[in-house]
């Protein structure tokens, strides 16, 4: 994967309707997005989640496959298993790490810049 720990946490964040909130920092501060469904008229803005280190982000993260169908989920477990591989195909998904779980989710969903 050719994508910085940075543009990987802004990618997955804009597909779970995070918006970009100009100018994002790249200096290693937090980085600020409006979160979904928040109006920001009141120039709200959060932190996004810590995808690559955050199991409980990485759920919340993998109920947008689960809006795109099931082909999204099992495309979404073949690109774990191409990390992981075992005997056991379903084992190594279950036990993915938040890094492995974000990679397969941003090659699920074509998020890698072209």
């Amino acid at each position: 994967m050719n994508m910085t720990d940075e543009q990987m946490r802004i990618a997955i964040a804009e597909a779970c309707g995070w918006r970009p909130y100009k100018p994002i920092t790249h200096d290693g501060r937090p980085l600020l997005m409006i979160p979904p469904k928040m109006s920001n008229k009141e120039g709200w803005l959060e932190a996004i989640p810590d995808y690559l280190n955050d199991l409980n982000a990485m759920h919340e993260a993998e109920k947008v496959l689960t809006e795109k169908g099931v082909n999204a989920w099992w495309a979404y477990v073949a690109h774990i298993n191409r990390n992981n591989p075992t005997p056991f195909r379903a084992e190594s998904a279950v036990h993915a790490t938040a890094r492995q779980r974000a990679e397969a989710f941003i090659k699920t969903l074509n998020l890698e810049p072209k």
